[in-house]
């Protein structure tokens, strides 16, 4: 893919900044990757999603609240996931949550966030191994268990990680996108 027509919105919603934060760190990194800015990022309290369709490549970003709740921003713009034309657009997700406070409930938002993307006719990529986690349910997860769907983060107990995650989940997403 030639990077010189590249352009990739990344859209996300967050109370307490850590989704913001991880937003700005995955914007860094891929436009560090293709050595120009290629990443938009939107906060969706501020932009309305139906920007997301200006853009062929996108990544969403979501936090899971509570018992597998949706972040405040993504709840009050849930309506709108539906409304989107994705058809032949590549999107890709990365969610925020709390293995061990909201075990039973560890990156829900992000599989409710995949259901509803996956009625838009958009094609995923950048599933991510759920190896490294402790958690006991998770509506985040493929079909068969194995992977996350998308970049899984914890910055209440794993922060350390999650620097490393990134790089390797952009470093991951060129290979995809190649």
């Amino acid at each position: 893919m030639s990077d010189s027509a590249l352009s990739i919105g990344l859209f996300y919603g967050s109370t307490t900044c850590y989704t913001e934060m991880a937003a700005e760190k995955i914007e860094a990194q891929l436009n560090e990757i293709f050595d120009a800015p290629v990443v938009s990022v939107f906060n969706i309290k501020d932009t309305a999603l139906s920007q997301a369709e200006n853009f062929d490549i996108l990544i969403f970003g979501i936090s899971t609240w509570d018992f597998g709740e949706l972040q405040e921003d993504w709840e009050s713009s849930w309506e709108d996931v539906y409304k989107l034309n994705l058809k032949d657009k590549t999107v890709a997700l990365f969610g925020l949550g709390d293995q061990y406070g909201y075990a039973d409930w560890f990156q829900d938002a992000l599989g409710m966030l995949h259901d509803a993307l996956s009625t838009t006719g958009c094609q995923f990529i950048g599933l991510w191994p759920n190896q490294g986690y402790e958690f006991a349910a998770s509506k985040g997860l493929t079909e068969d268990k194995s992977h996350f769907v998308g970049l899984s983060l914890d910055d209440e107990n794993q922060y350390d990680l999650s620097e490393q995650r990134i790089s390797d989940w952009c470093h991951q997403l060129l290979d995809e996108l190649a």
